[in-house]
């Protein structure tokens, strides 16, 4: 597979332009008038505090100071300087900064966390963890490799980033499956009693091996293979495994997902956060067809790209369009999760149906025919 294939073969529904709503509302919309010079103002400095706080947070997990304070739970910043070794005016300027950014509260001479933020900050294997995100926006795959190649439009493909950018994009990930495994699975319907009966599950685009570990896990009378095209992640895939002691239950194939071909068929297809990435989003699907014993589901839990204006405008939509950017150098970007509907029922998936995790993360999942 050729990653800088942008020939008429790279077949993936684009993503469509979201829509202003109604005739009415877009009229409704043109006659509003218009923010003024003030408000554009405080609109982009807000921007910039933005900035400001996403850097703050990344430096204070980098350092330990988030997670020194999750530890002790009121700490001053000459309390933080003895424990971390650090500079004692540097640590001032941070924790106002942090302060200022509602990451910290005041404790009587020193500070906290603000509520929850141990959690949403450092906690990789709760569903909140949001954590994950700070450092991976600072990875040069991200922004900076992208505005490199604006003349050029230059592709690249996994096995050209960086072993640090591939632990990033694990991190982020793993609160997905954890959202996935196994609550979400088992709102759909019919599929918890198969997963508790003895059968076979594929996580397809496995990564380093997150899902196959959590299903292993959460399913134990359950066979799980892990399938992705990157060899290099289904080496830590595997080691992640054996490590848990799961290896007699767990399996790997390095394979394009267009390509996979199972020995035998399997009750349960998975695809997290990866099916919008396919090179041939068709012949994947047709694949996982394939695949599937008859009866079998084929759940595909995606970022769900918005749709209308408002939805792009919204927080959650503004990271999903941050995410386009690694997304368009690896030619494809988020998918809306409508496409989904249309994707399994064009395959001739049956009884498709979907349901929101997070306003981030959607599931849409079909049978294949008895």
């Amino acid at each position: 597979m050729d990653p800088q294939d942008t020939s008429a073969e790279r077949t993936l529904p684009s993503t469509a332009e979201p829509s202003a709503g109604t005739a009415s509302a877009a009229s409704d919309h043109a006659a509003a008038p218009g923010p003024s010079m003030p408000e554009q103002a405080g609109q982009l400095l807000g921007h910039v505090a933005g900035y400001i706080a996403h850097r703050t947070i990344e430096l204070g997990l980098r350092a330990g100071l988030i997670e020194q304070l999750a530890r002790q739970p009121s700490r001053t910043s000459e309390q933080l300087v003895d424990d971390l070794d650090l500079d004692a005016f540097y640590v001032g300027v941070w924790c106002r900064a942090a302060f200022s950014a509602g990451i910290l509260e005041r404790a009587g001479e020193g500070y906290r966390l603000a509520d929850h933020l141990d959690t949403l900050l450092l906690d990789g294997d709760s569903p909140a963890y949001v954590g994950g995100m700070f450092p991976l926006m600072l990875q040069s795959e991200l922004f900076d490799r992208f505005a490199a190649c604006l003349h050029s439009g230059e592709r690249l493909w996994w096995d050209e980033t960086s072993p640090e950018w591939i632990a990033r994009v694990s991190a982020t990930g793993r609160p997905f499956y954890a959202r996935l495994v196994p609550d979400g699975l088992a709102r759909v319907p019919g599929l918890s009693a198969q997963l508790e009966a003895a059968c076979t599950v594929v996580d397809t685009a496995c990564g380093t091996g997150a899902g196959v570990r959590r299903l292993a896990e959460h399913h134990p009378r359950c066979e799980i293979i892990g399938v992705d095209g990157d060899a290099h992640s289904i080496e830590q895939a595997q080691r992640m495994v054996e490590a848990a002691g799961l290896a007699d239950r767990t399996r790997f194939l390095v394979s394009p997902l267009e390509e996979l071909t199972l020995d035998e068929q399997a009750s349960v297809v998975i695809n997290n956060i990866s099916m919008h990435e396919c090179r041939d989003m068709d012949r994947a699907t047709a694949a996982i067809r394939e695949a599937l014993a008859p009866g079998g589901w084929f759940v595909i839990s995606d970022f769900p790209f918005p749709e209308t204006d408002a939805g792009l405008r919204s927080v959650p939509g503004r990271i999903m369009a941050g995410i386009q950017y690694f997304e368009a150098q690896i030619d494809d970007q988020l998918q809306p999760r409508s496409v989904y509907d249309t994707l399994l029922e064009r395959h001739g998936f049956v009884d498709v149906d979907w349901f929101e995790l997070t306003p981030v993360h959607a599931v849409t999942s079909g049978r294949a025919p008895d």
